[in-house]
């Protein structure tokens, strides 16, 4: 199983920082902003936004039609129906093989739709350079994009938290460790179902909530490997025992997982410390690895060249 050390992560605020400092590339004329369903119609809005665009889905780009601008969005840049837009940006928010992006391209072409488009994509794949016109930033695969996550085949390697990720934690209250307990896991409701299969469910709920607990993941339709629970008499020997994050590292470190999806902070760096293995953590939106988060990991990529140019600069001008 290939580490996570070695595959890419990008969060939505990298996603928006990279439209941003590439805003100025956006080609001269672009007047319509069109996104690829799904996940290309996030990094279509944002650039739409930032620029003041009108914005339109494919299927509507292809029926002339454009999403609702709101009252921020110049009437002047509202222009509706083909004849009124001088050249279309059709955006992904990345292009991996450059097999959807071709898909694309041959649609719009059998469309008739006399519209100039170009093709753009925030995050490209080296290797399929020659499907689009525009990227804003090179990211090899394999990667994975904080917003679909939980959607990505990945998961079906990973381990994943119940409390916290799956569904909400239970309040103080609910926590009794008796009837009211037995009540939240059994009506609780999913704060997500994943499309893919789950690898590992870990969960430091005890053994004696097994049945409820299965009963409710069968009743939304999650899809999983297996499930890990505390094999624990009571609430007051989990709380003794006090080893929440070293149940599920322990865990986490003896199966071939390459990924831990976990909901608390402070349990996803012990996790990941004790493991030698990444941790998204639900709580910050954050990649952790070993030695390293992702946004500061990402910071360095982008502060490193930056001072090296400077010191450089700096030499030759002595």
């Amino acid at each position: 199983m290939k580490s996570l050390t070695s595959i890419e992560y990008r969060s939505v605020s990298d996603l928006n920082r990279s439209i941003v400092d590439n805003l100025g590339r956006v080609p001269q004329g672009v007047d319509l902003i069109v996104g690829i369903p799904r996940s290309g119609l996030l990094a279509a809005s944002l650039v739409a936004l930032h620029l003041n665009l009108p914005l339109a889905d494919l299927d509507g780009f292809l029926g002339g039609r454009t999403l609702g601008g709101g009252q921020k969005l110049q009437w002047s840049k509202a222009k509706s129906g083909p004849g009124c837009w001088s050249q279309a940006l059709v955006l992904d928010d990345s292009v991996n093989t450059g097999a959807a992006m071709r898909e694309v391209k041959e649609r719009i072409a059998q469309s008739g739709i006399r519209v100039p488009a170009i093709y753009g994509c925030v995050y490209l794949n080296p290797a399929a350079g020659g499907e689009v016109d525009f990227h804003c930033e090179t990211c090899r695969v394999p990667r994975i994009f904080e917003w679909n996550i939980m959607h990505d085949p990945i998961l079906r390697a990973a381990c994943v938290d119940i409390d916290g990720v799956l569904c909400r934690d239970p309040t103080e209250e609910e926590n009794d460790d008796g009837p009211k307990y037995t009540e939240f896991i059994s009506q609780v409701q999913p704060l997500i179902v994943p499309s893919v299969e789950m690898g590992h469910l870990v969960t430091c709920r005890l053994e004696k909530y097994r049945g409820p607990t299965e009963q409710w993941l069968a009743r939304h339709g999650f899809q999983y490997g297996k499930l890990v629970m505390m094999d624990l008499p009571d609430k007051a020997a989990r709380l003794s025992a006090d080893n929440h994050a070293d149940f599920k590292a322990a865990f986490y470190h003896q199966c071939n997982s390459c990924l831990f999806i976990e909901s608390s902070l402070w349990q996803a760096r012990t996790i990941v410390g004790r493991t030698g293995k990444s941790v998204f953590c639900a709580e910050t939106r954050e990649m952790l690895a070993p030695g390293v988060t992702s946004k500061s990991r990402r910071l360095a990529l982008k502060i490193v060249p930056y001072l090296w140019r400077r010191i450089k600069s700096a030499a030759g001008q002595r």
